[in-house]
């Protein structure tokens, strides 16, 4: 999954998005103006790969909303708790947000948004108020009713960052966070929304954390093949997609170079991996994967049907009226933020 440098497609970026490798494209802010010159960014780049390909964006709310002029202004998770007086009200503000992004996202073309956030609001400089709340148990629920949100529209729940990355503090796009628990800990504590959501079969991906849990594996769990195989697909019996975390972040310089990253990633266990602002990095990922999609392993061909299952979801007619209550009670919630 790649990224574009602006508003529109380079020459070059249509070319990458034909290539074999790519399977993917993640929206930033640099690519908005307004509506209509989004829509169409998102049909060139339909039109240049000239196949299936995912479209995403990181449109969780707060200050990781990518798109703000035209569009709803969703909050951070964390004040929903706070804003709230009751849980079921709690719980309609999370699915209100849940339908309100992914009608306005569906009606453009995007596939999904990388949400939403299941880490707990620990001590971490990156999660904070990006998380529902400090108690996994209160995460899940209300994560549990944006999902339904999204479903709604038709539009997959893409939980991150498997197995939490709320209980370290440094940030792993500048750093590489190393956490000194013990699985019980992490699994008592953490995990338990991924647990939750994943035995509910709420979950169509997930990102795993480039964080390492140092008494579980010397590797980022999302290079880490106990963390992604036994844990993940195994203990968790979870059969959804796979998304690693931006190999361009500090916290995957662990694992070498570029094509070192994306291979021991996909070796581990994801079905997909992101390389974005850098665009040398990207290029010799390109470079180095093209030969393994001649072999078209069994294996690689389970990975792409994974991540492909989530594509071109049609959003549901009808649902304007729905929409409109969503947009509206989420403006009550930022004018009492």
């Amino acid at each position: 999954m790649l990224d574009c440098e602006a508003e529109m497609l380079t020459a070059e970026e249509k070319e990458k998005l034909a290539h074999p490798v790519t399977g993917g494209v993640i929206l930033f802010s640099r690519n908005y103006y307004d509506k209509r010159q989004l829509k169409a960014l998102i049909e060139d780049i339909r039109r240049y790969a000239n196949k299936p390909l995912l479209i995403a964006v990181d449109h969780e709310g707060g200050r990781v909303q990518r798109f703000r002029e035209g569009f709803t202004a969703i909050p951070a998770m964390g004040k929903i708790v706070k804003q709230s007086a009751t849980t079921a009200q709690s719980e309609a503000y999370a699915k209100a947000c849940g339908l309100a992004l992914a009608y306005e996202l569906k009606t453009l073309d995007i596939d999904f948004s990388f949400a939403p956030v299941l880490d707990i609001n620990g001590v971490s400089q990156v999660i904070g108020d990006r998380a529902f709340s400090e108690s996994a148990v209160q995460v899940a629920k209300l994560a549990s009713a944006l999902i339904s949100g999204l479903r709604l529209v038709n539009m997959p729940a893409i939980g991150k960052h498997f197995p939490g990355h709320g209980s370290v503090a440094p940030d792993s796009h500048i750093a590489l966070p190393v956490d000194e628990r013990d699985f019980s800990d992490i699994e008592q504590t953490d995990m338990v929304a991924f647990a939750k959501l994943i035995g509910q079969s709420l979950l169509d991906g997930v990102m795993p954390a480039h964080v390492i849990y140092k008494q579980v594996c010397s590797q980022p769990a999302g290079f880490s093949e106990h963390w992604l195989q036994q844990i993940l697909r195994k203990n968790l019996s979870f059969n959804g997609a796979v998304f690693s975390d931006d190999l361009s972040m500090h916290g995957a310089s662990v694992a070498g170079d570029y094509i070192d990253r994306a291979t021991l990633a996909l070796n581990a266990g994801c079905d997909m991996v992101l390389a974005c602002n850098n665009v040398k990095g990207a290029e010799s990922i390109l470079d180095g994967l093209e030969s393994r999609v001649a072999l078209n392993s069994e294996k690689d061909k389970q990975k792409q049907a994974r991540v492909m299952a989530l594509y071109g979801r049609n959003m549901p007619l009808g649902l304007q009226q729905q929409y409109k209550d969503a947009v509206a009670l989420i403006q009550r919630l930022n004018v009492s933020a």
